[in-house]
């Protein structure tokens, strides 16, 4: 990103870029900060190609133009597919060969780095991998933003605040700007604040399943479920979820067994340490064969479900009514 934040800065930019990770909001930050930077408003000199193929002959066409009373052309490809499966060779063969008035950026949800174009693009340009952030790196973006806007939080008001939100960075933005408008008049956050007008992701209301899952609390435990429906989350997914978590537990409840302490567990488990905190606390409420036989329940309803002997919803209520034995 350093590189992307400086040539956007200077103002030098490389032939072609290459946008791709699995944080997608910064993938389309960084895709509208270098139209901004290199195109502006200007439509004559800007060409955008969206979708799988695209024509390869009026690609290089159009990037050998000049650029009309202008300093660059920008080509935008988005969502090509060439950087996953076989890219055409004169595509690959082009791209040392795109004049120094036009820029090529790509973006891509999926990529093979050992595909021909992606080395072509490394070579001649930049391949720009934007992975999630770790929790410390979005509460120092989070605050920032707050920051811009005269705001002030703790960490541990903010660590409750991620708690709930997950770490998508765009639903982190949209729950700030709530959060900032709610407190519209007053500099320093609260947990009542977000507790206010924040919404609970997905994920949070899974950990809060699991829990009543954990205390025989079935009632709780439904309640959550059909409110995960009313937000229309797949049945199966909602199992996936759950699986997700028990395998988690299990992998806390293992390396806790070996002595390690919580930001070891975090890493190994990759989540953040406030997130491995509270597993480690849901986990001591199981013993490890406990934990293995809702895996093991999980992956034979989801079998059950595959193969047409439970409906998705059962599966999911006959899991939530298990008892441990």
């Amino acid at each position: 990103m350093q590189i992307l934040n400086q040539d956007i800065k200077d103002k030098t930019f490389k032939r072609v870029y290459l946008l791709f990770g699995d944080e997608p909001f910064l993938v389309n930050s960084y895709k509208k900060r270098l139209r901004e930077a290199i195109a502006g408003d200007d439509t004559m000199n800007y060409n955008y190609f969206e979708g799988k193929g695209p024509d390869v002959k009026e690609i290089i066409s159009l990037a050998d133009t000049m650029p009309f009373f202008a300093e660059r052309r920008l080509v935008l490809i988005d969502g090509s597919g060439f950087f996953k499966s076989s890219a055409p060779e004169e595509l690959v063969n082009y791209i040392p060969e795109i004049p120094e008035s036009t820029c090529m950026v790509f973006v891509e949800s999926e990529v093979d780095k050992r595909n021909k174009l992606y080395k072509k693009v490394k070579d001649n340009g930049y391949a720009a991998e934007l992975k999630k952030q770790d929790a410390d790196q979005l509460m120092r973006w989070a605050a920032g933003i707050l920051s811009k806007d005269g705001k002030k939080i703790t960490r541990q008001v903010m660590e409750y605040f991620m708690e709930r939100t997950g770490d998508d960075m765009e639903n982190i933005r949209m729950e700030l700007e709530k959060l900032i408008c709610y407190t519209m008049g007053r500099e320093v956050i609260t947990k009542e604040d977000v507790e206010a007008v924040g919404t609970v992701h997905v994920t949070n209301r899974i950990f809060e399943m699991v829990t009543a899952i954990v205390a025989g609390n079935t009632r709780k435990a439904m309640d959550l479920y059909e409110d995960l429906l009313t937000l229309k989350e797949p049945p199966m997914r909602i199992m996936f979820l759950i699986a997700k978590q028990f395998n988690q537990l299990l992998q806390v409840k293992e390396l806790a067994g070996k002595g390690a302490q919580k930001s070891e567990i975090a890493s190994r488990v990759k989540v953040p340490p406030f997130v491995a905190g509270k597993l480690m606390a849901q986990a001591r409420a199981f013993t490890k064969e406990q934990i293995l036989s809702y895996v093991e329940f999980c992956v034979e309803s989801e079998e059950a479900v595959k193969t047409g002997r439970l409906s998705d919803r059962l599966a999911v209520e006959l899991l939530i009514a298990k008892k441990y034995e």
